[in-house]
């Protein structure tokens, strides 16, 4: 089936649901409103899953993102989706952004989550937390003082460099005009939203659901970091590495992806 909106809320969420079997809920994370849909593609899931694409406010045909942006909101509405569409315990997926919400969701709301699958969460909470920061400072001050075209354009530069263009389509048709389209939901609700994102110890201790992290070997210090600091929150928590991948391995390595994710569901079905 095709995108519907789905009422939660008081907003619309733009949902495609398709599949069958157990259910799986990929969160949509920011500025990409389809980075997760190559693995949601991939065989493995397709033939086995019940799978949820989402755009998140802001984002699509979804309601606007009025007023200020947070986590706790965007893993409400996740909960309200799954409670719409009369969904158990899904599977959740998060990847970026969209981990910080799957994270906040499993903690907050343990009930709606079956196993939890974080790719790389941000890294709001590391030793290295003041130059991330700093960083999206930066982003932020372009955002005020040049528009959002502008500020889209320093930040992908910064991300994948001069031809972020090219680059972005070859990894997912459409995906340059659906950025532009909703670069001001990202820079104006959710890196406000990201950066006052709290979580801690105690919060990770109330995740009940199996936990899996996914990272990138090539996606340098502030997501090495990030993944001890979620092993020391998450002891019991699964983890694998995916060789040659960086922070964009839900676009880059679809497949690899699939593989170690599905190989983990099915040890907690």
């Amino acid at each position: 089936m095709g995108m519907e909106l789905v009422t939660v809320d008081g907003a619309e969420l733009e949902v495609e649901v398709s599949g069958s079997g157990e259910p799986m809920v990929l969160i949509q994370t920011a500025l990409s409103a389809d980075e997760l849909r190559p693995l949601a593609e991939q065989r493995l899931v397709r033939e086995g899953y019940r799978t949820i694409l989402y755009r998140r406010r802001g984002y699509g045909a979804s309601s606007p993102a009025e007023g200020p942006g947070s986590v706790t909101r965007d893993a409400a509405d996740c909960r309200s989706l799954l409670t719409a569409l009369d969904v158990g315990p899904a599977h959740v997926v998060g990847v970026s952004y969209s981990a910080a919400v799957a994270l906040h969701l499993a903690s907050w709301a343990p009930a709606s989550v079956h196993t939890l699958t974080v790719l790389e969460p941000p890294p709001v909470h590391v030793r290295s937390a003041a130059q991330f920061r700093a960083a999206n400072a930066r982003l932020a001050e372009t955002f005020q003082a040049d528009g959002a075209t502008a500020a889209l354009e320093e930040f992908l530069t910064m991300l994948i460099g001069p031809d972020w263009r090219a680059e972005a389509e070859r990894r997912l048709t459409g995906s340059v005009a659906q950025m532009e389209r909703d670069a001001t939901t990202f820079f104006a609700t959710d890196l406000p939203a990201l950066l006052t994102w709290e979580f801690n110890a105690d919060d990770a201790a109330r995740i009940a659901s199996p936990v899996f992290y996914v990272g990138g070997a090539q996606s340098g210090p502030w997501f090495a970091e990030v993944r001890e600091l979620i092993l020391d929150w998450l002891p019991q928590a699964e983890d694998t590495v995916i060789p040659g991948a960086g922070h964009s391995l839900a676009l880059t390595h679809p497949a690899e992806l699939a593989t170690a994710v599905v190989r983990f569901l099915r040890r907690h079905p």
